[in-house]
């Protein structure tokens, strides 16, 4: 190949703006190559230099508590949990590529989330997902969910790691640009860590894993820029998954780990080569010696550039002791990889790449990577004109609905509210015999089997809280997500984030990012969970209209004891029900709201973080001293969604109620409102005295409700047979998809 006069135009193309192709004439002293050009690019790409978000994300708490490693600074956050074991987990966006190819696009989003959790000693035992698309009367909306649900599942359950939890929502704003997060968490014993760090003059740098082809390059760049009607020419540029191959690898890299054989090892995930020879040798302070000729390829003809930037997946690059190459071939050859020398660590802090006999990049690692050279911009910021109507909104001025049965079948029927059995029915939810409780509950647990403990894992956000009010809504995805775990007998440790949203060049779009930041901040440093890590995934925008922010939270917690998990759904019928918290009557961005009069509008639902931490912390109290037989939050629907679900949920054996619930100022607005920090418990009678004096002494604000009874639903006046609602609650996708 003939490779093309580099130029401002040519760096422009790649996605540099004039200051940043300037800025790297200066750093080597001269213009780019060619593939030095393609290098910077990927390197310099929102997906992996964050230069738009990291000034911002530096503001999180990315320390403390039982979190072993700082944010950013490990493929995957760490946090202890007692027993010389740790958690590892981390949440990355696949949004771009599934867009365009919604199947292969998702798949390889949970392998590459799964290769950042076993890089660092961990065996993956559970995946969970947090999924947004369109309104499923639209052809393509159903066409991109069938493929994304396919796609998640075929590699989860290949691969053999549960997929326990997650969520999935349904709104207009992600019509042309749907999001794809996913999760992985894993167990690792704390002496057996591995790091992303090349260290060691004269250690040999190897390449595991598949061949390398052209699928994925320019992926991170890719990510990097609006979906628009141009997309559809990238497709090359969406990666290939192989699942088969990524459990043998699995396997191989924790053999390799267990017996001591390398420095460091990293997933090749963007930027592929480039990333992983880059930001290892920066994190030791180190360079390479690479030759490119040494590279297994399934394709003739590649260049050096096209190496150094193909994201092929299912392959690592591992810096082993000197010594170990042997052990290290035979452990690969057993698994039946690819293992070759491509390198070595040196001493001087370059990166030189050769191929073919020809020096074809030579580049300082720092100045390519978040936290050297990279640039870090603040950007403009400008509260968006919309709020001011929003704010502002009379609700007084909605038309009064009479007939509530008919408004609750609506808003019960909405695809954000009924079951996801179609979605998670397509996962292997019970693999490795770790689940303790599967998708459909407050949150999944996962049974630790070395001791006896186990871990709530839970995605969260709801987006329409978040347009309306970046900062509360936020901090409601925070609160939400850790009272999930509570209600399912954890402590919440930490969280991860994926940070979803428009363009960050527009300053609208970047203070909703900023509000966001400062809202997740302030929630986790209350309630002692730090940020681990994550992901930022800009430019999530179609030519229609940038989706709703959404900064997804995934959060971990721990049960210390299995006989404290605690599930969603009445199991008896005569026990007492209560509520835990109080109501406010709001229904700003509530799904009755979207529903019955087809508005985002209004404030988000105020939380108090004091008030939300004092409900933790009664209801980790009530469970463990085993009086709760059940709890769920009060979130979408309002509590009469909420009571349905309780009586739904367990579909083996569903239980009725009759409850009163205290109307204040509208039937509607008391039933339907979103009001934080309220949670439904069932007990047993024999348990009341002891529960209402645990409240008592608590100050937690309480209210009998009623009691579990018979085959319906009966709340106030209104009286609904549990076979009508199941049948909406379990059938409603179903149907919608044929």
């Amino acid at each position: 190949m003939i490779e093309p006069k580099i130029t401002l135009e040519l760096a422009l193309e790649h996605g540099l703006t004039e200051s940043e192709f300037d800025k790297i004439k200066t750093i080597l002293g001269r213009a780019p190559n060619f593939t030095e050009l393609g290098i910077f690019s990927v390197m310099w790409s929102e997906h992996c230099s964050y230069k738009n978000s990291i000034a911002l994300l530096k503001t999180l708490p990315r320390s403390g508590g039982r979190l072993l490693v700082s944010a950013g600074e490990e493929n995957a956050g760490l946090i202890d949990i007692g027993d010389d074991l740790a958690v590892a987990f981390k949440i990355e966006s696949h949004n771009h590529p599934s867009a365009i190819e919604p199947y292969q696009g998702a798949a390889t989003g949970v392998g590459g989330i799964m290769r950042d959790i076993f890089t660092m000693g961990a065996r993956p035992i559970a995946a969970l997902n947090s999924l947004r698309f369109g309104s499923l009367s639209d052809p393509r909306t159903r066409y991109l969910f069938e493929g994304v649900v396919k796609g998640v599942g075929d590699y989860g359950n290949s691969f053999g790691v549960p997929t326990v939890a997650g969520e999935v929502y349904f709104d207009e704003s992600y019509q042309g640009n749907p999001l794809v997060n996913a999760m992985a968490v894993g167990i690792v014993k704390k002496n057996r860590v591995a790091k992303a760090i090349a260290i060691g003059e004269g250690n040999p740098v190897f390449i595991v894993g598949s061949s390398t082809g052209r699928d994925g390059i320019h992926g991170a760049t890719f990510a990097s820029e609006e979906i628009s009607e141009k997309s559809e020419a990238k497709r090359p540029s969406v990666q290939v998954g192989d699942p088969f191959t990524e459990k043998l690898l699995l396997e191989a890299t924790l053999e390799i780990i267990k017996e001591d054989l390398i420095v460091g090892i990293q997933d090749m995930g963007a930027a592929g080569i480039s990333c992983s020879t880059t930001e290892m040798s920066a994190k030791g302070n180190s360079g390479m010696k690479i030759n490119l000729s040494k590279v297994p390829l399934r394709e003739k003809g590649m260049t050096a550039y096209e190496i150094m930037l193909s994201e092929s997946q299912e392959r690592m690059l591992v810096v082993v002791k000197k010594g170990n190459e042997k052990r290290v071939k035979e452990i690969f050859d057993k698994w039946d990889l690819n293992c070759e020398i491509i390198g070595e660590v040196i001493n001087e802090e370059k990166i030189l790449v050769d191929y073919l006999g020809e020096r074809k990049a030579e580049i300082p690692p720092q100045d390519c990577v978040l936290g050297g050279g990279a640039p870090v911009y603040i950007r403009e910021q400008k509260e968006p004109e919309y709020l001011k109507q929003t704010r502002n909104f009379d609700f007084n001025s909605l038309p009064k609905n009479q007939n509530i049965e008919n408004i609750f079948l609506k808003v019960f029927s909405s695809t954000n509210i009924v079951s996801k059995r179609w979605v998670y029915e397509q996962y292997d939810s019970m693999v490795r015999t770790n689940t303790v409780v599967g998708p459909g509950c407050d949150s999944a647990v996962i049974l630790i089997k070395e001791i006896n403990k186990a871990l709530a894992v839970k995605t969260d956000c709801n987006s329409r809280y978040v347009y309306l009010n970046p900062k509360e809504g936020t901090k409601i995805a925070v609160a939400e997500s850790a009272r999930n775990i509570v209600c399912s007998g954890g402590t919440p440790l930490g969280i991860t984030n994926c940070l979803n949203f428009g363009n960050p060049y527009k300053p609208e779009i970047y203070w909703q990012f900023a509000q966001a930041i400062e809202g997740m901040g302030e929630a986790c440093r209350f309630f002692e969970t730090p940020v681990t890590g994550g992901n930022v995934s800009f430019y999530n925008e179609s030519p229609e209209s940038a989706i709703y922010p959404t900064p997804t939270i995934g959060m971990v917690g721990l049960i210390d004891d299995l006989k404290f998990v605690t599930t969603s759904y009445f199991k008896d019928e005569d026990d007492l029900i209560y509520l835990l918290g109080e109501d406010y009557e709001e229904i700003g961005g509530s799904e009755y709201l979207k529903v019955i009069h087809n508005l985002v509008t209004g404030d988000s639902p105020k939380l108090d973080l004091p008030t939300e931490k004092k409900l933790h912390d009664s209801l980790l109290k009530l469970i463990k001293s085993g009086i709760v037989k059940s709890a769920h939050d009060v979130s979408e629907g309002g509590i009469i969604s909420s009571l349905a679900e309780c009586c739904l949920i367990n579909k083996n054996k569903q239980v009725g109620c009759e409850v009163n619930v205290e109307i204040k100022t509208s039937e509607e607005f008391s039933l339907f409102s979103e009001s934080q920090s309220r949670v439904i418990v069932s007990i047993s009678r024999k348990d009341k005295i002891d529960f209402e004096k645990i409240l008592n002494d608590s100050a937690q604000v309480f209210t009998q409700l009623g009691i579990t009874k018979g085959t319906i639903l009966k709340i106030n006046k209104y009286t609904f047979e549990l076979n009508q609602l199941s049948d909406i609650y379990f059938n409603t996708i179903e149907q919608l998809m044929k």
